[in-house]
């Protein structure tokens, strides 16, 4: 069987042992590296005979589904899956998969780790102490602040779970409402406005469709309160990143933090005491890597073998 394998940098460092796995189960496997998957034009010809497809960041779109006429199966190394065209690959027949879930530990983290250092200043701080500086200004405690959630998966409820610890009061919102996950974390379900108001720290969850394009415009700022910080670890285009910058700027908004943008990477960045920002970083610790991976490889082994694979998203190509 002929596998694609499109590699996400944070992959780089397993890929070749998840090639190995899978060749000991009769796969052949052609990588692109990070580098190399930037290339449509290079998919479309490597792609052009292959069974099964894994990507991380790579586009595989209706035009690189087009040019694959033997693939039947797709699996994306995470949950986001805006990179994968799943209605052409559904029309195909062609199974999508993906391991939803199984970064929401670190994504949760790191997420955490942004909204204590937006209110401790710690970026600021550091540059100014080494610079030789003894900065100070005002920082907050999350303790008893409200957190709303958009968008409330897995990693939005293990987020809600995290605000326990440091005793928030926790707002949702999304088309996805668990109700038993949100009784048993003391979350309660809001509409977008009442979320935005009330919320001291805004956290992203959410996966990025058509309908949510830049969900946090103008209007969802002016919203939110002056003290209010924002953090966006799950795709670039939820935000309009020039007019959050603007916000930042004016302090209309007390901060933001940005693991994800809407392209990536970045043209330019504006340098702010208040904007702290990382390289779509959130989803990849060893763990999370290593899960990620195993789920990947075992998908494609369960593929081989006529076997139902995990996390289908199209399940009505099942029953095809």
């Amino acid at each position: 069987m002929q596998v694609l394998f499109c590699v996400g940098k944070s992959y780089m460092p397993v890929y070749r042992e998840m090639t190995n796995q899978l060749e000991t189960f009769g796969a052949h496997v052609h990588c692109l590296t990070f580098d190399q998957s930037l290339s449509r034009q290079l998919i479309k010809q490597k792609i052009s005979n292959v069974e099964v497809c894994i990507t991380a960041v790579a586009p595989c779109d209706r035009e690189i589904i087009e040019a694959a006429p033997n693939l039947r199966y797709i699996l994306k190394t995470g949950t986001g899956l805006d990179n994968v065209a799943v209605d052409a690959a559904t029309e195909r027949g062609i199974m999508v998969s993906n391991a939803p879930g199984v970064n929401a530990t670190s994504v949760a983290e790191l997420a955490f780790g942004q909204m204590i250092s937006l209110s401790r200043m710690v970026p600021m701080l550091d540059r100014g102490t080494k610079n030789g500086e003894w900065p100070s200004g005002d920082a907050y405690e999350l303790n008893g602040k409200t957190v709303g959630i958009i968008g409330f998966g897995s990693i939005g409820q293990k987020v809600a779970h995290y605000a326990r610890a440091f005793n928030m009061h926790v707002l949702a919102f999304g088309n996805y409402q668990d109700h038993e996950a949100a009784r048993r974390l003391n979350a309660t379900f809001v509409d977008l406005d009442m979320l935005l108001s009330e919320a001291d720290y805004v956290v992203i969850c959410t996966s990025l469709s058509a309908a949510n394009y830049h969900l946090i415009n103008e209007t969802a700022l002016d919203k939110m309160k002056t003290t209010a910080f924002l953090v966006n670890i799950s795709r670039g285009a939820l935000i309009d990143e020039p007019v959050l910058f603007e916000a930042l700027r004016n302090r209309r908004i007390a901060g933001a933090a940005l693991d994800v943008f809407e392209k990536e990477p970045p043209e330019a960045l504006p340098v702010l005491d208040n904007l702290i920002v990382s390289p779509h970083v959130a989803g990849t610790t060893k763990e999370s890597i290593a899960r990620v991976a195993d789920v990947t490889v075992e998908n494609v082994r369960k593929f081989m073998h006529h076997e139902r694979p995990d996390f289908v998203v199209n399940r009505e190509v099942l029953n095809q």
